[in-house]
């Protein structure tokens, strides 16, 4: 698989909490340079970066991150503020402890008032598989594929763990069709994000392989055209 194949659906991510306004610039330059599918950032950058980049590229935010815990008025208000102020793309993190508790209704109830909320948008579900048992994870593809969600997604990146292959392959097989996966947390290497692709993943969260790009790009003798 080409790099710019990878590359192109690369949401290339910076979530830390510290991160100024010139890290979040310099992360659009890079995602509009090497052809990203997106720009992933926190919720209070969303206005000044797409006015930053007008309709370069697509910019997506997190709700109800990194815990998920938010009431669901909560997470409905946030990606409406996040759509007024340009967000093309929504990833909200679902509620743990009502999946703990067995309360599936409330579950589809909170993703549903997201969808609602963000309706136009595209919107990834983030379960965080690391946090799940096998039987959570089978009844989460249910919900969201009966949900209008558009992608689910493995993991924030913040808890214990991040995307593996079998829960990437466990999605992609439990999942409807029209449910695109996408695998975040812990992508770190170009095999990495090639078996994710290869086991189902749509999308990948990951600021890694744009950083891996530019040291390929930097290298002596590097065929430039490949980038």
């Amino acid at each position: 698989m080409e790099l710019k194949d990878i590359l192109s659906r690369c949401d290339h991510t910076l979530l830390r909490v510290d991160a100024g306004s010139a890290e979040i610039r310099a992360i659009c330059d890079q995602a509009i340079k090497y052809g990203c599918a997106s720009v992933c950032i926190p919720p209070c950058h969303v206005k000044g970066a797409r006015a930053y980049v007008g309709a370069r590229m697509k910019v997506c935010t997190v709700i109800g991150f990194p815990n998920g815990y938010m009431t669901t008025a909560v997470k409905a208000f946030e990606a409406a503020d996040a759509v007024r102020n340009g967000a093309d793309e929504i990833d909200m993190v679902i509620n743990l402890a009502m999946v703990k508790d067995g309360c599936w209704g409330d579950v589809a109830d909170d993703i549903a008032a997201v969808r609602r909320a963000c309706e136009g948008r595209v919107l990834q579900v983030i379960l965080e598989c690391c946090l799940l048992t096998e039987d959570e994870k089978r009844a989460l593809c249910r919900i969201v594929s009966d949900s209008g969600a558009d992608y689910i997604k493995t993991s924030t990146g913040f808890s214990t763990g991040g995307a593996t292959r079998e829960d990437v392959r466990l999605l992609r097989s439990c999942c409807a069709e029209h449910v695109k996966v996408k695998a975040a947390g812990g992508i770190k290497t170009l095999t990495d994000a090639e078996d994710f692709i290869n086991l189902g993943a749509d999308r990948l969260g990951t600021s890694r392989i744009v950083k891996l790009a530019m040291e390929l790009e930097n290298a002596p003798d590097a065929p430039q055209e490949n980038y």
